[in-house]
């Protein structure tokens, strides 16, 4: 696993990690004992880490959702779905390599999988569209979800995108009804619908995907209906105030669930998803599953209801 890259407020927790692997270096290679030093340095690691992500600011948190290294859809797949086969295309433009689509089986079941999908380098994220939809993107989501529909497949969704793209092919291509069809049919699929904000939730473009009976965050992910600079160049007339517009937006998990905009937060290995990719994804999947359990033994007629009630009460002030 490649080191961690360290995000500004990490460096003092990377010092004391690079410190501690050359004290370890050190005592292998000369025969010194070095255990005592060692377990003083690795308690003063553990209350640091303790500190500093025990107490994140939301801009903070911002910044871990965004996290180059963070798993992205393909890598919980790798993980914890076998059997996966992608699907290709919505049948009327083409294929959009930002949402990644298919079935496959998860805790003993087969499932419809959808999600988006960012890159890791240049090149990644230009194929990847930075991990920005088009509407032919949605319209493949759509057929794979009407597909697991017809099969009688759960629909679990992956949702980690900026934002839908607002380029004029986009746009002209019908990128506002992609979305706004995708609400409409997935407020009304029979089957059980679970959705799982794993990294950045923007705006419809996260929307799209995320009409669920059950929403999930991981613990350092984002769901927002705007992106922090686009709120303070509206807000403040100043993208640069992005800090302080991520502090007003409520947009981290335990703002949400408080909020009942999502129903449980999936733990995270400390100091974020990116630090253990296997302990990350075992907790999903044991996340995705119990919910499916429970999702998959209403009755259709009644998970559709409650779904629907679910949206109907949000907003819903009570003095």
């Amino acid at each position: 696993m490649a080191q961690p890259i360290a995000l500004e407020f990490e460096k003092p927790i990377a010092a004391l990690e690079r410190q501690l692997d050359e004290m370890r270096s050190l005592s292998h290679s000369t025969g010194m004992d070095m255990r005592s030093e060692v377990a003083g340095m690795e308690e003063k690691l553990a209350r640091l880490k303790g500190e500093v992500y025990g107490h994140l600011s939301c801009w903070q948190t911002v910044q871990l959702a965004r996290h180059p290294q963070r798993p992205f859809t393909l890598d919980y797949l790798e993980r914890i779905v076998g059997d996966f086969e992608e699907l290709h295309g919505d049948r009327a433009f083409g294929d959009d390599h930002a949402i990644v689509a298919g079935f496959g089986r998860l805790g003993g079941r087969s499932v419809a999988i959808i999600g988006h999908q960012k890159g890791r380098d240049t090149k990644g994220n230009i194929y990847r569209n930075f991990g920005m939809p088009q509407p032919e993107g949605y319209r493949k989501a759509l057929r794979v979800m009407q597909t697991a529909e017809r099969f009688g497949r759960p629909v679990v969704t992956l949702v980690d995108t900026p934002g839908a793209y607002p380029g004029l092919g986009a746009e002209a291509r019908g990128q506002a009804e992609a979305i706004a069809r995708n609400l409409f049919e997935m407020a009304r699929l029979r089957v059980p619908i679970l959705t799982v904000i794993i990294g950045e939730g923007g705006s419809g473009g996260a929307l799209a995907l995320a009409v669920g009976d059950r929403i999930l965050m991981l613990e350092h992910s984002i769901y927002s209906v705007i992106s922090p600079e686009g709120c303070a160049s509206i807000l403040f007339r100043d993208a640069g105030r992005a800090q302080d517009a991520a502090e007003a937006m409520k947009l981290t998990a335990p703002s949400l669930l408080k909020l009942k905009v999502i129903d449980e937060i999936v733990p995270e290995p400390l100091g974020g998803a990116h630090r253990d990719p296997d302990n990350a994804a075992m907790s999903l999947k044991e996340a995705i599953v119990r919910h499916l359990d429970v999702l998959e033994a209403l009755d259709p007629a009644v998970r559709v209801d409650q779904r629907v009630a679910k949206y109907e009460a949000m907003g819903i002030f009570d003095a």
